[in-house]
C-alpha cells in the first residue's frame, strides 16, 4: 500500500514539476518572441535559444503524454492494472529529468 501511494505522490509531483516548467518556458519563450520581432538581428542572435526552449516544450509534452498513458493503464478496467517495474523505472528517470537531471543536451 505505501509503495502505491508513493508512486502516486511521484506521479503527481512530476507532473505538478512538467507544469509548471511548461509555464515559465512559455513565458521564457513569449519574451524571446517579442524581443526577435524588431529585427533580423535579434532572430540570428538569439533564434537557437528560442530552438531550445522549443524542445523543452516538446519534451514537457512527451513527459505528460507518457504519465498521462501509464495513470490510464494502471486506472483502466484490465485484470492486472498494476505498473511495471520498467514503468516504474520510467517514471522515475521522467522526475529525475525534470528536477534538472538533464545530462546528453545541455
Amino acid at each position: 500500500m505505501k509503495e502505491k501511494e508513493s508512486v502516486e505522490n511521484l506521479i503527481s509531483e512530476a507532473t505538478s514539476n512538467v507544469q509548471e516548467d511548461r509555464a515559465a518556458t512559455k513565458v521564457l519563450l513569449m519574451n524571446l518572441m517579442k524581443y526577435m520581432q524588431s529585427s533580423d538581428d535579434r532572430h540570428r542572435e538569439v533564434g537557437i535559444v528560442a530552438a531550445k526552449y522549443l524542445e523543452t516544450l516538446q519534451r514537457s509534452n512527451e513527459q505528460l503524454v507518457k504519465i498521462a498513458s501509464l495513470v490510464h493503464k494502471k486506472t483502466s478496467l484490465h485484470t492486472d492494472s498494476s505498473i511495471s517495474d520498467k514503468e516504474k523505472d520510467e517514471i522515475f528517470e521522467m522526475i529525475n529529468s525534470s528536477m534538472g537531471g538533464e545530462s546528453d543536451d545541455s
